[in-house]
């Protein structure tokens, strides 16, 4: 499969530039796939859902995995803010200082990861996924009122 991809992520990024950036894989068979980049992904699957953050820790620690022997320097900048998995964390940290401490300032854990607390990391990493849990069912609550309203209102028809 070729793979084509370009880089870059905001939260609530309009859909014309997730597409831009989308990643398009091609099957020996001639069958085109376009998918949500890596970076545009993790950000859409930060959710309430438990098995949402599995698989977010599963993707990040293939695709550290994977291209750590030989990183672009957005890839680095992507695992420092976006890993989930406390040891990649350490080692990813560790493999680009200055970064790292570049970006502590926009994710206070990296300070932790640059030390090498595991157990400390951990722990904030939890922090972390539960504050993104709660800001998603924020933004989620007035939505799910409108559709009970419509959905209440569609019945009373």
């Amino acid at each position: 499969m070729k793979r084509r991809s370009t880089g870059g992520h905001r939260r609530d990024d309009p859909f014309p530039l997730l597409w831009e950036r989308r990643t398009t894989l091609d099957d020996p068979d001639g069958t085109t796939y376009e998918l949500l980049a890596l970076p545009d992904l993790v950000q859409a699957k930060k959710t309430q859902r438990s098995k949402d953050w599995l698989m977010l820790q599963r993707l990040l620690e293939a695709h550290y995995l994977q291209h750590r022997a030989a990183p672009t320097p957005a890839q680095q900048r992507f695992w420092l803010l976006e890993l989930r998995t406390p040891e990649l964390l350490v080692e990813a940290a560790r493999s680009c200082a200055g970064l790292t401490r570049e970006l502590s300032n926009q994710r206070p854990l990296l300070r932790l990861a640059e030390s090498g607390t595991l157990g400390e990391l951990a722990v904030a990493l939890g922090a972390e996924e539960s504050a993104e849990r709660e800001r998603d069912k924020v933004y989620w609550k007035p939505l799910k009122a409108e559709l009970e309203q419509l959905r209440h209102a569609a019945r009373r028809r």
